[in-house]
């Protein structure tokens, strides 16, 4: 029986295929899963859903009239770029929550998510911004995003397995830096910092795969995907232009790589321990992904072999070093 990989950071630039590799692995029969790509039942985690969350917030507050709170405007990147570990805070809490069973059972759902927004951003070291809010304006806020919030709980605590062993955890996020941008990229841009502030308890047992694409291959991929009727969807939401070029314009993974203690690792501190993380590339800056968006039944058999054959690669090469 193949080594079941317990945790993997399924990483890359935004629309280069991390979320079409998750929707692949979903589809694939057990025993595919187990022997060729080392993967037992995927447990998913991924910071994608605050993001919108936090944009949500920020219309509505638009709407008052008041200061958007995260972001410069609906188009336009954060205001406080140390809220990239505010999403990880939230990552660490969900991992923490589903290893405890944790169902909460809130009077509002928007109230608890705003509050653990409030609570993430104190991890990430920002000062108090929802707490600022006078009374009427926080309850306007819940009241409109309390469907959005109940569905994202109930999504939340449906996720929990009944064990983590035999399972595969995968961790989705992706981490850039503006075009043009010297290396190394400073915190809190890049991966070197996000996962950095991932939980020692999570960094223990995992392994890295990096969906490999180009800068330009991501923005041309995102403009290709955006549904703007749908921008919560975790395989149709679009990344405005200015975020893509200012947050997504490079990204240090080559640099982490190189500079690495141990070859075929990305080496990060977190929890005072130190942490040598193997890594493993699925090339698809010759796009092999996007199929998997449509129905599976529309997929075509050569399409489908070469991105099997492209993570059994990866994979294979992932669960060797993480075993070594």
């Amino acid at each position: 029986m193949s080594k079941i990989l317990d945790t993997v950071l399924l990483l890359a630039l935004p629309a280069s295929g991390k979320s079409e590799v998750r929707r692949y692995l979903k589809h694939l029969p057990p025993d595919s899963a187990r022997d060729d790509f080392h993967m037992g039942p995927t447990v998913q985690l991924d910071d994608f859903p605050y993001v919108h969350i936090m944009r949500r917030v920020d219309d509505e507050l638009a709407k008052q009239g008041q200061d958007r709170v995260y972001f410069h405007s609906g188009e336009r990147p954060f205001k406080n770029t140390w809220d990239w570990g505010t999403l990880i805070h939230l990552v660490n809490e969900d991992y923490a929550d589903m290893v405890a069973k944790k169902a909460a059972k809130p009077v509002s759902a928007a109230a608890l998510l705003l509050d653990r927004l409030e609570a993430a951003s104190k991890a990430a070291g920002i000062a108090p911004r929802l707490a600022q809010l006078d009374k009427a304006s926080r309850e306007a806020v819940a009241k409109t995003l309390e469907k959005e919030a109940v569905d994202l709980l109930k999504e939340k605590h449906e996720g929990y397995p009944d064990t983590l062993k035999g399972k595969t955890l995968v961790i989705e996020f992706a981490r850039g830096g503006p075009d043009g941008s010297k290396m190394p990229l400073k915190a809190p841009l890049g991966y070197l910092y996000s996962i950095g502030q991932l939980s020692p308890a999570i960094l223990e047992k995992a392994g890295i795969l990096y969906v490999w694409v180009t800068p330009e291959e991501s923005r041309r991929k995102n403009q290709a995907r955006t549904d703007p009727n749908d921008p919560g969807s975790i395989l149709h939401h679009g990344v405005p232009i200015e975020v893509m070029m200012n947050d997504y314009g490079c990204d240090d993974m080559d640099w982490l790589e190189a500079h690495a203690e141990a070859k075929g690792t990305v080496s990060v501190e977190s929890g005072g321990r130190k942490f040598n993380i193997p890594i493993a590339r699925f090339d698809n800056r010759v796009d092999k992904t996007s199929f998997l968006r449509a129905e599976k039944k529309d997929w075509k058999a050569q399409d489908v072999k070469a991105v099997h054959e492209g993570l059994k690669a990866a994979l294979d090469k992932l669960a060797q070093a993480v075993a070594a």
